[in-house]
């Protein structure tokens, strides 16, 4: 049976022309022998759906070779046509090829044997080791095994890119060795030249294509043009440059160090050359004398407006952000309508500086007030003492000055009368006097109508004269000068001793007996009367005054020794009014209680047993006038002392003229 089909194999084969017909009888089959000339040519060749053993019986003829093949075979049908002569070695890379892609392995063994195998089963039957480069071989499908190590790659993270490549038909995956960098890939060559064609690209060191530039300074700091080099290369810029590229400041040799392809080394020359030229230095000091405010309000409101528009920048994320004041901001509380301009540096409203994008201060600025020469070093850029400048020039301002004559009075108060300004029958309408509603001789105001002048404050609220002076005593009026948010203090009264504290002390006696030695303090009595303005542009002024007034009630025992009781007697107001009106505070009352015994006869205990005695109580009120008058910084807010200074006698009045250098009248 096995004679009958080889001797129709031959017969196929020698009609389609690979071999020499065979003689009609039968004989014994003569072995295949070795090609000796791999460039022998042979074809046309035609084979229509012949089987896996008719192919191998092919290949034996042209390698030579006996292949040795398991009892069951893939069944395939294999067809090729090559119409043109080719070399026996291109007609074996085909067929080798065409059983690759049908799941046949051919194996070598030694040099006169192959072993026909499954594909799947291709790598547990020893196929081919390459251990050379699979690259000078001739791309066929023959089944192979190649041990690539890696030299940069890491073999856990290259295999799994390449997987798809690999012949699903080869059963199990490659064999992976951690340790030593390498994978054992068994597949067709051509697949095999694939992969370390692949290899010969990817597995390159990092660094492959880049070199290193450095470029000395010459002006320029190397950490500052690093930095604008950063800022100018970010965003789409990056991607082009790429992640390769990197460059660093070394400050200490004041150079660039750039390491990237050289290709973009042309790009990084122009761009530093640019940047390291020669300029004005980064910084500049400078000095502002200031003429009327304080040089440590001023630097501390500079210091906190620079400290929160940087806040303010770096928490919005963007170094070009405007700060939040009121110019360009609307949303910002403004302050009040009323507020003149010499208020805005309180809360730096009003400046009217434009603080934009190209506007700001830069982490250079430094602010340091000079108490001594009441000026503000300022150190920084040069726009950054362009705009100290500009607010210094709009924060440094004259305040609004006013004058505030007080006159405080004392009222005896009568048991039908509930106030001091009751008592004095005055007129009031919002707390400021508008005028009198008793008439008497001497009185300057007619027909209940106040009209103020250009006279002392006593003078013109009549005070001294009758009915008024029976029951009313000016205790104080003085005149006070004070800004625009500046307290005025007054204080009318005595300052008396008081024991504070006391301490056990046998020092002092020739017994050693306790004794005691005492701590001295001032106590202050009298009245005490603080007033803040506020002054507006309209001439209108809020006063916040705060009146306390203390009074010895008597004496009280402590330890052996008297200590005066004080009473306090305390107000806080605040008072809207226009220049010139008087305001009129009272309701500060006392109430003091008086013994006192008549002697009748010369002899004292009798005298004064059957004389007559009495008890009185006075009830007083303080009422305190005030007047503000905003000064203009012209002769008239001298009018009304001058007026004054002509009641002097004569030879006075030429002292003081003198002394204030003007003209004596003729």
């Amino acid at each position: 049976m096995k004679s009958f089909l080889f001797r129709n194999l031959c017969i196929l084969l020698a009609a389609v022309g690979l071999v020499p017909a065979l003689a009609a009888q039968p004989g014994p089959v003569p072995p295949p022998r070795p090609v000796a000339d791999a460039e022998a040519t042979v074809g046309p060749i035609m084979l229509r759906d012949e089987s896996i053993d008719q192919v191998l019986v092919l290949m034996e003829r042209w390698t030579g070779r006996t292949i040795l093949r398991p009892q069951a075979m893939p069944a395939a049908a294999i067809t090729l046509t090559l119409r043109e002569t080719i070399t026996k070695a291109e007609a074996i890379q085909a067929v080798e090829t065409l059983l690759n892609l049908n799941g046949i392995a051919l194996t070598p063994l030694g040099t006169r044997f192959y072993k026909a195998t499954p594909l799947s089963l291709a790598k547990s039957e020893a196929p081919e080791f390459i251990e050379g480069s699979t690259l000078d071989l001739t791309p066929s499908g023959r089944t192979a095994s190649k041990l690539f190590q890696l030299t940069f790659l890491r073999i856990g993270e290259f295999m799994p890119q390449i997987t798809g490549l690999l012949n699903p038909a080869a059963g199990s995956p490659p064999v992976v060795f951690e340790k030593a960098n390498s994978a054992l890939i068994t597949d067709s060559v051509s697949n095999l030249q694939r992969i370390e064609s692949l290899l010969a690209k990817l597995d390159q060191p990092m660094l492959a294509g880049l070199s290193p530039k450095f470029y000395p300074l010459h002006f320029a700091k190397a950490s500052e043009v690093v930095n604008k080099i950063r800022t100018l290369v970010s965003g789409p810029l990056q991607s082009q440059i790429g992640t390769g590229t990197s460059f660093n400041a070394d400050d200490r040799t004041n150079q660039v160090m750039l390491v990237s392809d050289p290709r973009q080394q042309p790009f990084f020359d122009e761009l530093i050359a640019k940047l390291d030229v020669k300029s004005d230095p980064n910084t500049r000091n400078d000095l502002i004398f200031i003429k009327h405010a304080r040089a440590k309000d001023v630097a501390t409101i500079l210091t906190q407006l620079v400290t929160g528009q940087n806040t303010a920048a770096k928490s919005s994320g963007a170094d070009g952000s405007r700060p939040l004041t009121s110019a360009n901001n609307p949303a910002a509380p403004q302050g009040p309508a009323t507020a003149a301009p010499a208020a805005a540096p309180a809360g730096l409203a009003g400046l009217g500086l434009n603080l934009d994008s190209s506007n700001q201060f830069s982490s250079l600025l430094t602010i340091l007030p000079d108490e001594r020469s009441n000026s503000i070093v300022v150190s920084g850029t040069v726009d950054d003492v362009r705009l100290i400048n500009e607010l210094v020039n709009k924060i440094d301002v004259l305040l609004a000055q006013v004058r505030i004559e007080v006159v405080i009075a004392e009222v005896t108060l009568s048991d039908n009368a509930s106030s001091g300004i009751s008592a004095l029958g005055l007129k009031l309408v919002d707390g400021k006097l508008v005028g009198f509603g008793a008439t008497a001789a001497g009185a300057t105001i007619s027909d209940a109508t106040f009209s103020a002048g250009t006279t002392d404050l006593s003078a013109t609220i009549a005070l001294s004269t009758t009915p008024r002076k029976s029951n009313a005593i000016i205790l104080s009026q003085p005149t006070i000068i004070t800004s625009h948010n500046k307290a005025g203090h007054i204080f009318v009264g005595e300052s008396r001793p008081t024991i504070s504290s006391y301490l056990n002390d046998n020092t002092g006696t020739s017994s050693g007996l306790g004794g005691y030695r005492s701590t001295v303090g001032q106590q202050k009595i009298g009245i005490d009367l603080t007033v803040t303005p506020l002054i507006g542009t309209d001439g209108s002024v809020e006063l916040e005054i705060k009146q306390t007034v203390d009074d010895v009630l008597g004496e009280i025992t402590i330890d052996g020794n008297p200590q005066p009781r004080i009473g306090n007697r305390m107000t806080e107001s605040v008072v809207s009014v226009h220049s010139g009106e008087i305001i009129v505070l009272g309701g500060l009352q006392r109430t003091s209680k008086t013994r006192s015994t008549s002697r009748l006869g010369p002899i004292p205990f009798l005298g004064d047993l059957f004389g007559t005695r009495t008890r009185e109580n006075t009830r007083t009120d303080l009422v305190f006038f005030l007047r503000p008058t905003v000064l203009t910084n012209t002769a008239e807010d001298n009018a009304a002392a001058l007026k004054q200074v002509d009641n002097f006698p004569k030879d006075q009045q030429e002292q003081v003229k003198a002394a204030l250098k003007l003209e004596p009248k003729s």
